[in-house]
């Protein structure tokens, strides 16, 4: 029924103009994004995150502030200088006195902005003092917010530009056709835009903005799973147009009603592998509402909304959009009735037979490359301090090189440290003595003088192993609550690890949920997941030799979620067909569309490059090394030796619909069955 709704003239123009309808609803009724709070992205119920909350209590707390630095044996009289020239910046709201160095060869001064300053506002502040003073440095917690500011800054636009730019040129290459990839970019493309102007609904629902971070991941993942969906889709589609057996009548209604038919048994065809796939992705990323770090549940529930957008945009608008054009969209390769099938004999089919005659040697060849490439596990480190944040050398991080040169590396963003009032005076004592701290500011009363903080300033940067000791020791020595960068770094960190022993296993336990409802089989399931955990620790291991430096902390999480929901959308595209139609020839069917996609998958994900914060970009690689091996490798060689390595063992307890090996013993035999493959074969390659 609802096929035919697709595809009859009257459903064809419904399901547009509804389309058309909603998508312009989104765009005029799209809110603003919630206004920034200052806990945003903090792992729930942190130490730091507590601490941050508190600041309102605190005058100091309510605005943010920036440090100044000048090297130089004329420093202090350069700073003093400027400070005069400061204290008439819009913005401004305080400027402390020049500090000098210890070898008399630079000075700070700490300026503090006004309080309530929204983040534009606070940013244009910055802007104002770097222009107002050029010959010193700036750093200091509000300035290195502005330079994140500044990297985002029209990234949006470039991350759409070359996402659209990649996918364009691979469906071109894998279609061939000059027209034919026009209509699934335009509907994947407004499929993105829709998302991104339902993202502030979704910050309110979840209650914290979507970053731009936030959006480039949740824009690849659109482009990335609804061009999949339209290549499994228009590949199906392409093959019913050549099998259709009707009477080639040359009327342009009895060639529309072909058309027509030709989708409804592609859709139905398609249609369950697309769902129970995308239902998969989206059950796996919603495992983030288990995380305990804010950012990782709002990027979930973003993602997955995102996933079902691109659901709902590839099953049923680009069908419509597809059926209402002509054959000739397919030109050159146009799709005749009773054409050959050109994966009957092609690249594809060859590959099949080749597993197919020695699955056991294939299987040992294939398992052999992913422990090569997990060796680089080895190699692995996971941290990176804030230096090592940004892909380019952005002016806050230099300053803050510049201080540490010559101050305590962790002056220009201490430790915030939270008593009562009562131990105020004992706790100050204990932290000028311990290990890593270099200084203890004045203390400062809240505004109804219960509690006392004190800015603690370490000698070394926030998100280093010796900084994150100092706050531990900190934390353990006395009855204290410690926020500040230095602690945020470390409780991240801390929550990141957690997210990893917790969320794991459940993206592991949904996904195998799944897949035995799907297959109503246990050892399959089993066996596939185990393949997806291989491929995912040979992307690792590949993309740790690739990358330079440690990875980000938050970067194995969220790289093994992506590669194990999306390549269980190939388990599924592969394994569902192998259940009715055999191993082998679904393999010859699917190779070509599973490469495709994990080729422009692979690409997509790539784009992150060109965002300018470094988790980002080893997300990509990391994401995009890990689908390349999937579907080059593990969906299209290890898995299908597998299964015919264990034959009809491999869907137990059910029983295949086909016979799952192509086998026989004698080498005439194989032969013959190779010629028999070669000849039987179809596919939905594009």
């Amino acid at each position: 029924m609802l096929a035919r709704l697709l595809t009859t003239r009257l459903g064809v123009v419904v399901v547009l103009l509804m389309t058309v309808l909603f998508a312009g609803l989104v765009f005029a009724f799209s809110p603003a994004q919630p206004a920034k709070k200052p806990a945003d992205g903090l792992p729930a119920g942190a130490q730091s995150t507590a601490v941050t909350e508190l600041r309102d209590r605190f005058a100091s707390g309510r605005s943010n502030s920036a440090v100044l630095v000048k090297e130089g044996s004329d420093a202090v009289a350069v700073l003093t200088g400027a400070a005069e020239t400061l204290r008439t910046v819009p913005g401004v709201d305080a400027v402390a006195r020049p500090v000098a160095a210890p070898d008399g060869q630079a000075a700070i001064v700490v300026v503090q902005l006004r309080p309530g300053l929204t983040d534009d506002a606070e940013h244009a502040t910055i802007d104002r003092i770097r222009s107002a003073v050029p010959q010193v440095q700036v750093t200091g917690g509000a300035a290195v917010g502005r330079d994140i500011s500044a990297a985002f800054d029209g990234a949006d636009f470039t991350l759409l530009i070359a996402t659209a730019a990649v996918v364009a040129i691979l469906l071109l290459v894998t279609y061939r056709s000059p027209i034919l990839w026009i209509v699934p970019l335009l509907v994947i493309g407004l499929a993105d835009q829709v998302t991104a102007k339902l993202l502030p609904w979704i910050a309110q629902l979840v209650g914290e903005r979507t970053d731009a971070s936030v959006a480039g991941i949740v824009s690849v993942l659109v482009f990335g799973a609804g061009t999949d969906y339209a290549l499994l889709l228009i590949s199906r589609y392409r093959e019913e147009l050549r099998r259709d057996s009707s009477p080639a009548e040359a009327t342009r209604r009895a060639e529309a009603m072909r058309r027509a038919a030709a989708m409804r048994r592609a859709w139905r065809a398609a249609a369950p592998a697309i769902t129970a796939s995308a239902g998969t992705v989206l059950l796996a990323l919603l495992t983030l509402l288990a995380a305990q770090v804010t950012a990782n549940r709002t990027l979930g529930v973003a993602a997955a909304a995102g996933v079902l957008v691109a659901l709902l945009f590839g099953l049923f608008v680009l069908p419509a959009a597809i059926v209402a054009l002509p054959r000739g969209v397919f030109w050159p390769k146009v799709p005749r009735v009773g054409s050959a099938d050109p994966t009957a004999t092609g690249f594809w089919a060859r590959v099949a037979r080749g597993v197919g005659r020695r699955p056991g040697t294939v299987l040992a060849m294939g398992l052999g490359v992913l422990a090569v490439f997990s060796a680089g596990l080895l190699t692995i480190d996971v941290g990176l301090d804030q230096s090592e944040q940004f892909r380019s050398r952005v002016p806050s991080i230099v300053a803050q090189e510049t201080l540490a040169r010559h101050f305590p590396a962790g002056a220009a963003q201490p430790a915030i440290v939270v008593t009562d009032a009562a131990r105020a005076e004992r706790v100050a004592a204990e932290l000028r003595m311990t290990t890593g701290v270099a200084g203890v500011l004045p203390p400062e009363r809240s505004s109804d003088g219960s509690l006392v903080q004190f800015g603690v300033q370490l000698t070394d940067a926030p998100g280093t192993p010796a900084a994150d000791r100092t706050v531990e020791r900190i934390r353990n020595d006395r009855e204290v609550l410690v926020g500040g960068e230095p602690a945020t770094e470390l409780d991240k960190r801390v929550a990141n690890r957690r997210d990893v022993r917790v969320v794991i296993p459940l993206i592991l336990a949904v996904v195998l949920v799944v897949l035995i409802a799907l297959l109503r089989s246990l050892v399959a399931p089993v066996l596939l997941l185990s393949t997806v955990v291989a491929s995912f620790a040979a992307s690792l291991g590949a993309a740790a030799l690739l990358l330079d430096g440690p990875l980000d902390a938050n970067v194995p999480l969220l790289s093994f979620l992506f590669l194990v929901a999306l390549g269980v959308d190939y388990n599924i595209f592969l394994i569902t067909q192998a259940r009715d139609e055999g191993v082998l020839r679904a393999l010859a069917a699917t190779g070509g569309v599973i490469t495709s996609a994990g080729i422009l998958l692979a690409a997509v994900f790539a784009v992150l490059g060109v965002l300018p914060v470094v988790v980002l970009t080893q997300i990509g690689v990391v994401v995009g090394v890990g689908v390349l091996v999937d579907t080059l490798l593990v969906r299209t060689v290890v898995v299908p030796a597998l299964a015919l390595k264990l034959g009809d063992r491999f869907w137990w307890p059910a029983r295949p619909a086909a016979a799952t090996t192509m086998r026989v013993t004698s080498a005439a035999s194989r032969r013959r069955s190779g010629r028999r493959l070669g000849r039987r074969c179809s596919g939905g390659a594009a």
